[in-house]
């Protein structure tokens, strides 16, 4: 089982941006010396929901105040970025991290950073799937060229080529965030992971892989492939661990609704639609039964339960949701020393 920490960078009722990014960078230093094995940066654009609008430029920062952590983005925006601009930030941070680094991409939302970033409304509804391909494409061959609706360029040489990894793997390993049946058939047809959200149960998350399954094996993978590529699903969470179970919850309860609140209240659609938002203390409660909230046995049974029920064994777990520095750290500490040794 691989446990690691998913990071938002999420900006408290009362706090400061620089005290949230400072909070970032010390959950991935503290993640390293506790014995997990990957952070995973999380990217927002105008919000205090998170405040680091480049994952991978976190990513390239964390990479080199780490030594054996994965670093992950969960993740980049693929409508809001060129995707060979980030193929080739990919391919840099793969070669010179000694293969360190997994780009998690994602569609995003209808959020205004489509009308700021100019890529407009049909980069989220249809455009993925042509960047992702684009992408991927530029993660894989040694000259790439596109003639689409939206990317048009005669044909280049891709410099770094993520295959100058000396003795390790030939591309840095790409996730996929999904949501909808559409974006788990995406990822399946494309042979690749998905990345699925805290805000999914076990039941859910264990439906989204029976679907991935059912269209890799429609794409034609055969079983070794499909289990090979399935190893690589990533479940995200929420971690809080202490003495007592209600003390645990009573952490988050007293903390992430105001977070969440002023948080997701801040989004503005590029087209005026209505979103509604979740109530943020239904929402917490509903984290906190969900994930490893609790005393440390209750959280490694937890994620026990779910690797069983999902097949996921792999994890990214929020571990900030008491907007405390010293608690996001010792709340780590935990993690490694306390939760780790009862899932071997």
């Amino acid at each position: 089982m691989r446990v690691g920490t998913f990071v938002l960078a999420a900006q408290f009722p009362g706090q400061g941006q620089g005290e949230a990014l400072h909070r970032a960078v010390r959950t991935a230093e503290v993640a390293e010396e506790a014995g997990l094995d990957s952070v995973w940066l999380a990217e927002h654009h105008f919000v205090p929901y998170g405040v680091c609008p480049s994952a991978i430029t976190l990513a390239a920062l964390l990479l080199g105040r780490t030594r054996r952590l994965r670093v992950g983005t969960a993740v980049s925006v693929l409508p809001t970025v060129h995707p060979v601009a980030l193929g080739e930030q990919a391919a840099m941070l793969h070669v010179t991290s000694g293969g360190r680094f997994t780009l998690g991409v994602g569609r995003g939302g209808p959020w205004i950073d489509l009308e700021v970033f100019g890529a407009g409304l049909p980069a989220y509804e249809q455009g993925f799937p042509d960047s992702l391909d684009l992408l991927l494409r530029w993660l894989t061959e040694p000259r790439v060229g596109a003639r689409g609706e939206r990317f048009s360029f005669r044909e280049v040489a891709v410099v770094p080529r993520p295959g100058e990894l000396i003795g390790g793997p030939a591309a840095p390993e790409v996730v996929v965030a999904c949501t909808s049946r559409n974006s788990v058939r995406l990822a399946a047809e494309r042979g690749l992971p998905m990345l699925l959200g805290m805000h999914c149960g076990d039941a859910e998350k264990a439906e989204m892989v029976a679907c991935w399954e059912r269209a890799a094996r429609e794409a034609g993978r055969t079983p070794d492939e499909i289990a090979e590529i399935g190893a690589g699903h990533v479940s995200a969470g929420v971690v809080q661990l202490a003495d007592r179970t209600a003390e645990a919850s009573e952490a988050l309860v007293k903390a992430m609704p105001g977070w969440l609140k002023q948080g997701l209240d801040a989004h503005v659609t590029v087209d005026g639609r209505f979103r509604s938002m979740r109530d943020p203390v239904a929402y917490t409660e509903l984290l906190c039964g969900l994930h490893p909230v609790g005393t440390p046995r209750l959280a490694a049974d937890r994620l026990a339960a779910t690797a069983e029920r999902t097949g996921i064994t792999r994890f990214a777990l929020l571990a900030e949701g008491s907007g405390d520095l010293a608690g996001t750290e010792e709340n780590l500490r935990r993690l490694g020393s306390e939760v780790l040794p009862l899932l071997v």
